[in-house]
């Protein structure tokens, strides 16, 4: 009884964190880890406009992250969601808010992925 409990909480869990939460728009996949892909957003912006950038992790194990745009502070400044892809392998990733990221920043994501 205990593993299915342990497993009906992990479940919804999971569920949670791959729900599309509104106001995020989709910019695209990768077959890299998320840990991959969040780091180098958060390297490109950070060379870019010479700022510090903050990524936050969601999920343990570097599994799911959040990387705020330069200038911007958790938790409800602008920022990239990277997370597992909700169909398949790799990482899906979008951008909520838009804050300072300007219009080149699906470019700059992009890049990453």
């Amino acid at each position: 009884m205990r593993f299915l409990s342990i497993y009906v909480v992990t479940c919804v869990i999971s569920a949670c964190v791959t729900q599309q939460s509104p106001g995020v728009q989709p910019v695209g996949t990768s077959q890299q880890q998320p840990k991959v892909v969040g780091t180098c957003i958060a390297k490109t912006w950070a060379d870019q406009t010479q700022q510090q950038v903050i990524s936050q992790n969601v999920l343990a194990n570097d599994l799911a992250m959040d990387v705020y745009v330069s200038g911007q502070q958790p938790p409800a400044g602008a920022a990239v969601m990277v997370r597992p892809n909700y169909q398949g392998s790799g990482t899906w990733v979008g951008l909520r808010g838009t804050g300072s990221a300007g219009n080149n920043a699906p470019g700059d994501i992009s890049c990453c992925l």
